[in-house]
């Protein structure tokens, strides 16, 4: 039966066209669009800014493999999710214009105060761990997990309509700081079992990830730098959200800036995933990690060398500051090649093996080539340094003077 409804779920996405992506792209652009004028309406523009700045990546990653793979789900529900959150922004601008904003009589109010609470759209955030790369789930016991998700997600989403059924009835709404509907407390029933779908789907999307880690450990080649760009963007967004979440509450700096640039982090996880689904510039992964990292130590190194001369100059020696400064860019500047190249090469020795050992193959060939004479052993050689160094699929040698063509 599960097979039977992913199989139909697969039939009707890739029937989508890339028109209807396309409609629906618009129609969410169209709702980031209006989150500044109606935040500035509700005297809220830095929220609604934000929102433009985290979303962004979502709605054009989700554009793209919506229209380009519209088989694949995973485009769609980053779709789906920013509908869903931006569609609750803009409504909750409105509703606190309406009720707290001296907007009184705007048409349509309580509608914007129940649809408000569009942040339950969060709960399609962990699908494309699922369904990543290409849109299906291999395993019986992963897709009764899939359809467990969906019927509590179902039932979560549900039981917050019915609690927002009170912005039609009651014959006083109040709202909260966000625009949604400020009611009382719960009933101890519905508080378990929300806790309890909660808790079940964190269970269900931990147990995803720990299948995604199982399966990038035995994978290799090009499946292996998918997931690897899939986990690095999960990895930055989890931990922009735990230094939200530790530093709420600073006040002083830089732990109130950490707090405020937390969420910001997840806009990772949708370029990453692009990244990984349209196999754009893959293997580009070690490449960026071994530059980031050389050039955050070369930096460390050279910032600590500035203020070093600096001080030694103007606190030891009897230099003017000036004098101090410009010594210190002057021996930063000359420091900068000389180091890069030696962090680069400690670095991609470790996190870029690729690169590295290409680099030491050529490095031997050149060494070879200085005492070879032989024009057949140079051929064969060099033949042998670009097989082994970037694993073509063919490799040729021509020689202008001589017709033959060395082949491997």
């Amino acid at each position: 039966m599960v097979d039977a409804e992913l199989r139909g779920l697969g039939r009707v996405l890739n029937r989508a066209s890339p028109r209807a992506a396309m409609c629906l792209s618009a129609f969410v652009l169209v709702l980031l669009a209006a989150v500044v004028p109606l935040g500035a309406y509700a005297h809220q523009l830095s929220v609604g800014l934000v929102y433009i700045l985290v979303f962004v990546p979502f709605i054009l990653v989700g554009a793209l493999l919506a229209v380009r793979m519209p088989a694949n789900p995973i485009g769609w529900i980053f779709l789906l999710v920013s509908l869903g959150v931006l569609l609750g922004v803009d409504a909750g601008a409105y509703a606190i214009r309406a009720y707290r904003a001296g907007g009184h009589g705007l048409p349509l109010s309580r509608l914007a105060v129940a649809v408000a609470q569009g942040w339950v759209s969060f709960v399609l955030l962990p699908l494309p761990i699922l369904f990543f790369p290409d849109g299906r789930v291999s395993g019986r016991g992963w897709r009764w997990t899939l359809r467990v998700y969906v019927a509590v997600a179902a039932v979560l989403v549900g039981g917050i309509g019915v609690h927002d059924l009170g912005a039609f009835t009651d014959a006083r709404i109040r709202i909260d700081s966000s625009g949604e509907l400020a009611a009382g407390t719960p009933p101890a029933f519905f508080k378990v079992m929300g806790a309890v779908g909660l808790v079940t789907l964190a269970a269900i999307a931990a147990a995803w990830v720990v299948r995604l880690l199982l399966r990038y450990r035995r994978s290799t080649g090009e499946p292996r730098q998918q997931l690897k760009w899939l986990i690095s963007g999960g990895g930055v967004t989890v931990f922009g959200f735990l230094i939200s979440i530790l530093f709420n509450s600073a006040h002083s700096e830089p732990w109130y800036a950490m707090a405020q640039a937390g969420p910001f982090a997840i806009a990772a996880l949708p370029l990453s995933v692009g990244v990984g689904v349209l196999k754009y510039r893959l293997y580009d992964f070690d490449r960026l990690i071994s530059r980031t990292i050389s050039y955050v130590l070369v930096t460390g190194v050279l910032v600590g060398v500035f203020v070093g001369i600096v001080l030694l100059a103007t606190r030891v020696l009897p230099f003017s500051s000036p004098v101090a400064v410009a010594a210190s860019t002057l021996a930063a500047a000359a420091l900068f090649n000389p180091l890069r190249r030696r962090v680069q090469g400690v670095v991609d020795r470790r996190f870029n093996r690729t690169r590295y050992d290409a680099e030491t193959v050529l490095a031997a060939f050149g060494d070879r080539l200085r005492g070879a004479v032989d024009l057949e052993s140079v051929q064969t050689g060099l033949l042998a340094a670009v097989s082994q160094a970037t694993a073509p699929a063919h490799a040729s040698i021509w020689l202008r003077n001589d017709p033959e063509t060395v082949t491997r």
